[in-house]
This record gives C-alpha cells, structure tokens and sequence, in this order.
C-alpha cells in the first residue's frame, strides 16, 4: 500500500524502436497495459504521467522486465512479418464501457490482413448506427497495433482517422497486406 492507503500496482516500460517509430510499451503483473506511437521524450513523459495516474504507481523503466519480454518479441516479430496475431495478456484497466467492448471485439474479430467498417464493427457489439462512436473508441485505444484500431476504415473505402498519424496507418495496413507500400 502507498501512503494513501491504496494498493500500488507495479508499472513496467519500454520504448522499443520499430519500422513506424519508437513505440512506448508499457505493462503490469495483469498485461501489457500501454502501447504508444511516436515516443519521443515527451510523449513519453505524457504517457508516464497519465500511467501514474490512472494506475496509482510510478512506473519504472525496465526493458528486461519479464512483464514486458514477450511483448517486446512479439511486437518485434510482428514487424519482422514473423507473427501475425499477438497473443498476450492485456491489462483492459485503461478503458471501460462501450469503449472496452468494441476493442475486445476488433482484438477478437478482425484478423490480420482485413478491415472492418467503423458501422459494421458497431453493429457487431449490438449498436447499430454507432459508427462514430465507434470512431470514439479507436480514438481512445490504449494498446495500438496489438489491439489493431488500423484495421477499422471508413464504409466508402477511405483510411479513416489514426492517433497516430495516417501514414503511420498507411505502413501498418501495407505490412498486412492490405494495402500497397508506400512509395515514400
């Protein structure tokens, strides 16, 4: 217990260099609990602020940290084109509600290589005509990439929006095949 009486859960972190950037990997004993784009110094510090907040413990950098050794090799494979599911303890403690369900939904229902529709994955977690909020729910996706929010587009075919950014988008779709790589 910390000083205030509440439980401290023990935060791990990693920033870990990848073909769309550096990504800000961060986990505890429950599972990865935050993927983060562009982890310059400071995104990262927003990250951990935000982490500390929300988890009630500061997090620690620990690249060896065992929470974070399989994240770190499949989020490596994935990028190598080795491994085209991550399978992986999540901690869900950053996000609830609607939101919470729509991500378990895309994590367990849009494999590798496809995309879905922000209307067609509202209609799969029963609320039809929910797109945008839908598009609310990719928006606050704490596990990028793992959870694949890039694999949701808009219905007339157009990429949709990206926290991190559509040419981040653009390479990840281009790494599943999806879409061509980009020529520059």
């Amino acid at each position: 217990m910390n000083s205030h009486g509440q439980y401290e859960q023990q935060v791990v972190w990693t920033v870990l260099g990848t073909d769309i950037g550096p990504l800000f990997l961060a986990a505890t004993p429950a599972g990865l609990v935050n993927v983060v784009f562009h982890a310059s110094d400071a995104v990262r510090g927003k990250a951990l602020e935000r982490l500390a907040s929300r988890l009630g413990s500061e997090p620690v950098e620990a690249p060896g940290s065992p929470l974070l050794a399989e994240a770190i090799r499949q989020v490596e494979a994935y990028f190598a084109g080795e491994r085209h599911d991550f399978d992986l303890p999540l901690d869900w403690s950053l996000i609830s509600g609607f939101n919470r369900q729509v991500l378990r939904e895309l994590n367990s229902g849009v494999p590798f290589g496809s995309v879905v529709g922000y209307g067609d994955l509202a209609a799969r977690v029963g609320q039809p005509g929910a797109a945008q909020a839908v598009g609310v729910a990719m928006g606050s996706n704490p596990l990028p990439v793992v959870v694949p929010c890039h694999r949701v587009v808009e219905r007339d075919g157009g990429i949709g929006g990206f926290g991190g950014g559509l040419e981040t988008k653009r390479k990840l779709l281009a790494l599943e095949g999806v879409l061509p790589e980009p020529l520059f």
